[in-house]
Parts: structure tokens; sequence; C-alpha cells
């Protein structure tokens, strides 16, 4: 079972990021995906202990849309930001990347642009891309297509519904489903759950974000993924087991088994 999606590097697992390791080992998690700021030193050093804790885990790294902004005019900056994690062997993915519209903590045009130099850089190294988009669709499929042709990935969080699953899954994207598709209201995204093919399936938690239901409101942790292949258990009529063999199978397949190879000798630095 893997986690393709978490933020363990966050501050808030500083305390007691042993205890969540352990407890997402416990739960029968293999391994993770821990996505990285690109640029964010103290997140850096953060992830060195979420190494050294789990050698199993996998890294992505990108510049999200909100800081988007620390990019601005500096062409190739968001670049070389990836190209150093990615030296250090530990980095299976760009991302998460994309645009956000809801917030615009990033003038749109700078989210534009260094998502752009992050889907070319991707390409040109032969990475997935993790996308993240928020009220941004048109904009994002579009660069998609004109700016990642040939880029495969992962639509992380998923939250639309059937006609966006479609044109995700036409360009030959995976869909990872998190927490909130055990929220009881959440009609859409159950019809997606039933609907995704086998083969493009994943889940995550974005913990420390969007706990699943019966956790709601609380901080949320890997673990906790358990839920998550609960639900697509019962919404796809099959055994749990078979959403984790087939899951899993999944990511080793979009990310390289390799990615998740155990890892006992220490570096430095991921950035």
């Amino acid at each position: 079972m893997i986690d393709t999606h978490c933020h363990l590097a966050d501050e808030v697992f500083e305390v007691d990021l042993d205890a969540v390791v352990g407890r997402a080992r416990a739960a029968g998690l293999t391994s993770t995906i821990c996505i990285l700021a690109a640029g964010d030193q103290a997140e850096t050093r953060r992830a060195e202990r979420v190494r050294q804790l789990w050698p199993e885990a996998a890294f992505a790294v990108g510049v999200h849309p909100h800081q988007a902004h620390q990019c601005a005019g500096q062409a190739g900056r968001a670049e070389s930001w990836i190209r150093q994690g990615v030296s250090e062997g530990r980095v299976c993915a760009v991302g998460e990347i994309g645009l956000d519209y809801h917030y615009d903590f990033s003038p749109r045009d700078v989210q534009q642009t260094v998502f752009a130099e992050q889907l070319h850089c991707a390409r040109a190294m032969h990475l997935p891309v993790v996308i993240h988009t928020r009220e941004a669709d048109q904009d994002a499929f579009a660069m998609l297509v004109t700016e990642g042709a040939g880029v495969a990935g992962v639509f992380h969080c998923f939250t639309g519904g059937i006609a966006r699953a479609r044109r995700a899954l036409d360009l030959g994207f995976h869909l990872s489903l998190a927490g909130i598709v055990t929220f009881p209201k959440a009609i859409e995204l159950h019809e997606v759950a039933a609907f995704v093919p086998e083969d493009r399936l994943l889940i995550e938690t974005d913990s420390p974000f969007l706990a699943p239901v019966p956790y709601r409101g609380k901080r949320n942790e890997p673990a906790w993924v358990v839920n998550v292949a609960d639900r697509l258990a019962t919404l796809r009529g099959v055994p749990r087991s078979a959403v984790l063999a087939r899951t899993t199978e999944n990511a080793l397949q979009l990310f390289g088994a390799q990615a998740f190879a155990r890892v006992d000798t220490p570096r430095a630095s991921m950035l």
C-alpha cells in the first residue's frame, strides 16, 4: 500500500513524525511519496528526517502555484530547483505543480509561466508530474496539451465529476482520490470513484489536509489512506485487497519501482 501524496516534511509533523511513520507502517503502508516545495530549505531539512525514519519513502519536488511568485521574472529558477532535487536521486516526480485561481496567491500569468517551465523540465527529465488545479480547468488542460505533450502524471486529490475525469484520462493521466471521497455528500466524486479504470487509479491522503471519515477535522496522516481504500472498495464493489493491490501496482508503474526501494545511506540534503 502506497500513499502517493502527503506532506510529511511539513512543520506540523515535526513533533511526532516518528509516531506518524510508525502508525503508517502498522497500517500496512510500504511507502509514500512526500511532496516537497522547491526552494524551501526548511522543508528540505525536515525531509532528511523523513528519509531517516522511512527509508522506502520517495519524494516529489515542484513549485506549487501558490509559490509561483517566488519565480516571477526569474526564468529557469523553477527548473534549477527541480534539477537540484532530482540530482539527489530520490525524486520520482515533478510536483505538485499547476494552476490555482481560487486564492490567486500568485498572479495568473506567473502561475502559467512557472507551470509551463516545470512541464518542460519534467518532459526533458522523463519524470511524471503531480498536478494541482483549482478553478482553473480550462487553462490547465489547455497547457497540458500545448506545453505538456508527452508528459505522464496524476491529477492529485481529484475532486471533479465524470466529464473532467474523462478529460484527464484522455490525456493519459491517472486520477488520485483522497479523503474527500469518504464524505457522504461528495456524490459526484463517488460516481468518479466507480468510473475510473482500474489501471489509472491511485490513492492518497494529502496529509496533513483533508482527513477522511471518521477523522474529518483532525490532522490527516498517511495511515488513514486505508480509509480511502475502504471507501473505494465499497464504491467499486470489490474487496479492499483488490484496491490496495491495484493502486500499489499503478504507483510502481507510474513513478518507477526503484523510487520506493529502501535507501539506508543518508544524504546531506534533498535540494
